[in-house]
């Protein structure tokens, strides 16, 4: 009887301590368990402010243009300089010129050293740095009526104008058309009769109708380049020195944004522009387009 009310005892005391002992293990989780802190709210971004623009106007030649340098160089010097946005008008160096003596142009890049350098000695410009050079060729149909491939410049224009054979000339005062006349004077020849045609246009428009009409013009060699796949002509005289093709920048005088003008002129013969410029056509033609020579 007794044994029996211990073993009562025993057992009725063990479900108690069980009890709290479960008790007492709960609480402690709990106090182990700390409340999960709350995640600081995130930061609104601040937006920052937009930078100002400034229009920049440059005049230059449609041979930049044409040749598609300005679709790398323009966007590389925004990114360098997002204080400004390039407009470009393409036109010959004559009418670059003039825009810049108009004051309708705050900078140009152009390729006639002569009335370059007379521009700036007459005031119109702050001052000319040579940027980079190319040269002209003479290009033709295949089939070379004239036969003028691999005669010098002066006897290639002497075997055209003999034959009576098509030839485009811009016709436009630009860079290109200036070099022209002067290759025609030196080789004593004045172009003139049905078989020359003054276009009045642009480099690209010009090879096209050079193409299409199976006639010679000359051409700097980095338009026809860039335009090679689409033109039915090819290079039939080049490698004269009289061929050499410069060009140059110039801020110009008094013009609306002055100081955009100048900050061009300073980063396109900058180590950073002058590398992009000797770059260019390197990777499709395996050779560059344009050579820069800056200093």
């Amino acid at each position: 009887m007794i044994d029996r009310l211990r073993g009562k005892a025993i057992r009725r005391y063990g479900v108690v301590f069980l009890a709290f002992a479960l008790v007492f293990s709960l609480a402690g989780c709990a106090a182990e368990e700390e409340p999960a802190a709350e995640e600081p709210a995130a930061k609104e971004p601040v937006a920052e402010e937009p930078i100002e623009t400034t229009d920049l106007i440059l005049a230059s030649t449609t041979s930049t243009q044409d040749s598609g340098l300005f679709e790398v160089l323009i966007p590389a010097f925004e990114e360098a300089h997002p204080e400004y946005k390039v407009n470009v008008i393409a036109v010959g160096t004559g009418e670059a010129l003039e825009l810049g003596q108009n004051k309708d142009a705050d900078v140009l890049l152009v390729h006639a050293k002569a009335k370059e350098e007379a521009f700036v000695a007459d005031g119109f410009g702050i001052d000319r740095h040579d940027v980079m050079y190319n040269d002209f060729i003479i290009v033709g149909p295949a089939a070379d009526p004239a036969g003028i491939k691999g005669a010098t410049v002066a006897d290639s224009l002497k075997k055209i104008s003999d034959a009576g054979a098509t030839f485009i000339s811009r016709g436009d005062e630009s860079g290109t058309h200036t070099a022209e006349k002067a290759l025609w004077e030196k080789s004593a020849i004045t172009p003139a009769g049905g078989w020359y045609n003054s276009a009045g246009k642009g480099m690209g428009d010009v090879l096209t109708m050079a193409s299409e009409m199976a006639a010679y013009t000359l051409t700097d060699r980095a338009t026809y380049l860039n335009m090679n796949n689409d033109l039915q002509l090819e290079i039939l005289c080049e490698g004269d020195a009289v061929l050499f093709n410069q060009y140059g920048v110039i801020p110009v005088t008094d013009a609306t944004n002055m100081e955009g003008a100048q900050v061009f002129a300073d980063w396109i013969v900058s180590d950073e522009a002058q590398a992009i410029i000797g770059e260019y056509g390197v990777e499709k033609f395996g050779a560059p387009l344009f050579f820069p020579n800056a200093g």
